[in-house]
């Protein structure tokens, strides 16, 4: 009971910060862009919830990853105002919201794919299982470049507040580089506390 409660205000939280950033956001066309992996993966986490239900932690991190997501949307990362805040305070040369999204872009992929391959029993525990869900992450990270690239290709001026490069030629590594970040730093500290709810939730 207490865990449904705390999922069903997990994703009120979700639903309501979606509804508020699609009132009026700063370019609408952006505003799809940035939260279709949010329509899309909500219905697939209750498609699966009762035949197989996440970790508490993955489903708090996929919030929070959603209301990155949702946030950027609304403003378009290179205007989000926390950004300006943190550009400010480490007097950088652009918004770096948009890190925090590539940041998140690798945690939390990383460590669905090693609950994934852990509870089905693909690989076992150990040096491997980092490695490939590590290896996950970085290809969900590269085809979300390509697919920047496609929408850029299309969309022609269109695309510059999707891409959010704020005149950095390197945008793309550097996103590569933050996702990388992410997922090393999330399986390295969030590991264990994973493997204990992976253990409650078999016990069930």
């Amino acid at each position: 009971m207490q865990h449904t409660r705390l999922y069903g205000a997990l994703g009120l939280t979700v639903l309501a910060a979606l509804i508020v950033s699609g009132i009026a956001p700063y370019d609408r066309a952006t505003w799809w862009l940035e939260v279709s992996p949010v329509l899309i993966a909500a219905p697939l986490l209750l498609a699966t919830a009762r035949r197989f239900p996440l970790t508490t932690l993955l489903y708090v991190l996929i919030t929070l990853h959603c209301l990155v997501l949702i946030l950027g949307g609304a403003y378009t990362y290179a205007r989000v105002p926390a950004g300006f805040w943190v550009q400010e305070l480490l007097d950088l040369e652009r918004n770096p919201y948009d890190k925090l999204g590539h940041f998140m872009q690798g945690l939390v992929p990383a460590l669905i794919a090693r609950e994934i391959l852990l509870r089905g029993r693909f690989v076992t525990p150990g040096k491997m299982l980092a490695f490939l869900a590590l290896c996950v992450a970085m290809a969900i990270s590269a085809v979300y470049e390509l697919i920047e690239w496609w929408v850029a290709l299309l969309a022609g001026g269109g695309a510059i507040e999707f891409l959010g490069t704020q005149g950095d030629p390197w945008d793309t590594q550097a996103d590569m580089f933050w996702a990388l970040l992410g997922a090393s730093l999330g399986l390295l500290a969030l590991a264990r506390l994973q493997d204990r709810q992976i253990a409650a939730l078999e016990t069930r």
